[in-house]
């Protein structure tokens, strides 16, 4: 997937004047947020396991040379073959390297997104093979040829009766010619497809959620079990992976999906939880004859190097994207590459740099649902914050932007002039805003404006409030 970040505020309009998006973004995003608050509502140490998972995390990227060679030592103990990726180009020529040892014409997919990261499918369909999704969010979007907007729910943006008319028009081929309705028997159609193709698949290629030092181990969970289908069935498995998967022992993948699965979806746990080390023994009843593993660097080692280490913690469940106001109204494709959201907003900076995504950043209202949140106490809004700082010391932004900054800097430097100034804007925008309440049109609020109304103040300001408040209770 080609990065089309810096077209972040074309794609925000677009996105806003799209009635159907709105409506599916709505009801997805409201069904994760309710499931998940009762889901850790259910668990009376919630925020002690946040904090221990968050130390497992840290503990992990503070020493992750060690215990990547642990993990290297402990796979190829088991019979797999392990391969380094400093970036996404080097990670796609090892797949199809792979894949054309053993003359693959087709590989089935589950969900991964590294595999996103690093283009895989592009990759693989030039080079003449043809890649199958089998999550059925990733097949939706796959039919569609577009990207995920959802790392958890990659068809969120999708309404059902657009699913609909996709299943009506590439399901033909395959000899379903009566269009479907309900979900039941669009999901058993898929299946019906999927089979024959996990079959006679040549390659299967996953992500990992975990990789576990102590053992060797790839850890994926998933609701529908096509992971297990394509790490087992073809004869050769492959695993995409980033650097920061590493966790030190089995207790800590215990530990860590106790979380994942609440914050992702709010289930007590995913419907599958699949444990893999090393391609099939002698006794195995299944499993591949050979299993690799790509771990993949692309700028994860010029993080873990920087003050937005932290962000390498991530355990991608969705649930700082789920609780964002900005991602609840735009969704994910706006955001132009892979990561959406605030994870996306640190990450892809960070991978493909600020000239490409410098908007990221600055579309961020800083109101810290996101950390509050997050499993592993990822400090978002610290980490958006320091991006913009070096945007700004870098010189990335616009001249008018920076120069915007520059202003309030100097103002804010004296709070009389700047309270005084503040004062005459807000009674100003309140007499002119007085009848409707709001405005339509705005002057230097133009982007504001496109989308939305501007509410006129209301009342007196914050500090003129607290003023009053501490003279009344304290004298």
């Amino acid at each position: 997937m080609q990065p089309h970040s810096k077209q972040f505020k074309s794609n925000v309009t677009k996105a806003l004047a799209d009635p159907e998006l709105q409506k599916s973004l709505f009801t997805v995003k409201k069904g994760l947020v309710e499931n998940r608050a009762k889901a850790i509502s259910l668990v009376s140490d919630f925020e002690l396991l946040r904090e221990k998972a968050k130390q497992i995390k840290q503990h992990t990227l503070s020493q992750l040379d060690y215990y990547l060679e642990e993990f290297e030592t402990n796979f190829t103990a088991q019979g797999g073959q392990l391969h380094w990726a400093k970036d996404a180009s080097e990670a796609q020529q090892i797949i199809v390297g792979i894949c054309h040892k053993h003359n693959a014409k087709t590989v089935v997919k589950g969900k991964s997104m590294a595999g996103e990261e690093i283009s895989i499918n592009e990759a693989l369909e030039a080079a003449g093979i043809e890649p199958i999704e089998t999550d059925l969010g990733e097949y939706i979007v796959q039919l569609a040829n577009e990207p995920p907007s959802h790392i958890i729910v990659p068809c969120v943006h999708k309404t059902r009766a657009q699913i609909i008319e996709l299943f009506a028009k590439h399901h033909k081929k395959y000899g379903y010619d009566k269009p479907l309705t309900e979900v039941e028997e669009l999901v058993l159609q898929v299946r019906e497809i999927m089979r024959s193709k996990f079959l006679n698949a040549d390659i299967g290629i996953t992500g990992a959620n975990f990789l576990v030092a102590e053992t060797g181990t790839s850890v994926i969970v998933t609701n529908e079990g096509n992971g297990d289908l394509c790490s087992t069935l073809p004869k050769v498995h492959i695993v995409t992976a980033g650097l920061e998967k590493i966790v030190p022992t089995l207790n800590d993948v215990s530990m860590l999906s106790r979380l994942l699965a609440r914050s992702a979806t709010g289930q007590e746990s995913t419907a599958y939880t699949t444990f893999a080390t090393g391609p099939q023994r002698s006794d195995d009843q299944d499993g591949p004859e050979e299993m690799h593993i790509v771990l993949i660097d692309n700028g994860r080692t010029d993080l873990l190097n920087s003050e937005l280490s932290e962000m390498l913690r991530c355990i991608r469940c969705g649930a700082c994207i789920n609780h964002c106001p900005v991602y609840g109204s735009v969704g994910g494709h706006a955001y132009g590459w892979v990561y959406p959201g605030p994870m996306g907003a640190v990450l892809t900076p960070a991978i493909i740099g600020l000239e490409e995504a410098g908007d990221l950043p600055n579309a961020c209202t800083l109101n810290g649902r996101c950390e509050t949140v997050c499993p592993v106490k990822i400090p978002l809004p610290k980490l958006l914050r320091l991006l913009r700082v070096r945007q700004f010391k870098e010189r990335k932004g616009s001249m008018i932007w920076r120069g915007g900054i520059q202003l309030w800097g100097k103002l804010a430097s004296y709070p009389v002039v700047y309270h005084f100034l503040v004062n005459i804007g807000i009674r100003l925008l309140s007499f002119l805003g007085a009848k409707k309440g709001r405005f339509n049109k705005l002057l230097l609020a133009r982007s504001w404006t496109q989308s939305r109304d501007f509410p006129s103040p209301q009342g007196s300001t914050f500090h003129s409030q607290w003023k009053k408040y501490k003279k009344d209770h304290h004298g």
